[in-house]
């Protein structure tokens, strides 16, 4: 908050201020401010010059705040649930993952408090620790095992002082000041985003353009598998149905004497066991060495033959089986695993 002035000026030009970083920025990052320091603070925002702003400020006067900028832009209404503990607010219209990797970088060192949360285990290593023989009860004390080595303590083992979540005690603080040992970093670490009206956990911007292809695939996946089984034919269950469709038409065509162009080969191949084993082996030759569209459907199309592989009697009950989950394994190879995937 501005030095000088009245409580009531400060206030008004502390809502000035947030009111134009809420016209401005589009963007927020809601971070925690857990034992940081002013001094850590003045180098952060130094180091977001001409990108971002950090404010601070108390959460009631926050709230206070935005909603009254709701009648400009009812956008940040969302934001309001997430404003509570101790925390801070850096604006930008810049990209959101640099300017977290920003926050992130600028560390500080601090000992360990007795009764402070451990934000990660604390081991103290093996060795020499500087100390007299005096000091050697307090280490019995701990239950940690030392011996005397040249008039010095010295750990025989590496101790697991302190685990993650933990409280620190007071003997495990003292120990630590008594070795010299700063175990915590801290930083302004984000935990919720504000993006344009949408707000989302901070881990979502770990995601890459891969991973949420991954997941849309999966999710694809799915919804064609749970279309099959149910029998309610969506999008995304479309290729996968003409695929069983074609394959059953195959079937009948090779059972019976009905044909057209398609199965007409299917049956050729059948009728000659050589060239059917030829085409298989040339297929299986044509797949491995090479990753082309044209390869792929030259396999699918011996593999629905060659089902296969076999004598002309022993052929139809290969494409007889109607195993919808096998479907949509084979399918989802073939529609979705292949060079157009990004274009589907």
């Amino acid at each position: 908050m501005p030095k000088g002035g009245s409580k009531k000026q400060r206030k008004n030009e502390y809502f000035k201020r947030l009111d134009t970083y809420l016209t401005t920025y589009s963007k927020v990052l809601i971070v925690t401010a857990n034992n940081v320091g002013s001094n850590q603070l003045q180098k952060i925002r130094a180091s977001l010059r001409g990108q971002a702003v950090l404010l601070m400020g108390k959460n009631t006067m926050v709230r206070k705040c935005i909603r009254e900028h709701l009648s400009k832009n009812s956008a940040f209404e969302p934001l309001l649930p997430h404003i509570k503990g101790n925390i801070g607010f850096v604006f930008t219209n810049g990209d959101l993952p640099e300017v977290r990797s920003k926050l992130s970088a600028l560390k500080v060192k601090a000992a360990a408090k007795a009764g402070t949360i451990a934000p990660c285990d604390v081991i103290v290593p093996a060795g020499p620790t500087g100390l007299e023989p005096t000091k050697t009860s307090f280490f019995q004390a701990l239950q940690i095992q030392t011996k005397i080595n040249k008039a010095v303590i010295e750990i025989i083992n590496d101790v697991h002082l302190i685990k993650t979540g933990n409280k620190v005690t007071a003997s495990q603080a003292v120990l630590l000041q008594m070795l010299n040992i700063q175990p915590f970093q801290y930083s302004l670490d984000v935990k919720t985003v504000y993006d344009d009206g949408s707000v989302y956990p901070a881990a979502m911007l770990d995601l890459t353009d891969a991973d949420v292809l991954a997941k849309f695939r999966q999710g694809v996946t799915n919804v064609a598998a749970l279309s099959l089984q149910v029998g309610i034919p969506t999008v995304a269950s479309a290729p996968y149905a003409l695929v069983n469709a074609y394959r059953d038409l195959l079937a009948v065509a090779v059972a019976t004497e009905y044909s057209f162009p398609a199965a007409a080969k299917i049956k050729e191949l059948l009728s000659n066991p050589e060239a059917l084993a030829a085409a298989v082996k040339a297929s299986a030759g044509a797949a491995s060495t090479s990753g082309s569209s044209s390869s792929s459907t030259s396999s699918s199309a011996a593999g629905g033959g060659g089902g296969g592989g076999k004598p002309a009697d022993a052929a139809p009950a290969k494409p007889a089986k109607d195993d919808d989950e096998d479907d949509v394994g084979m399918s989802a190879g073939g529609l979705f695993g292949g060079d157009d995937e990004e274009d589907y």
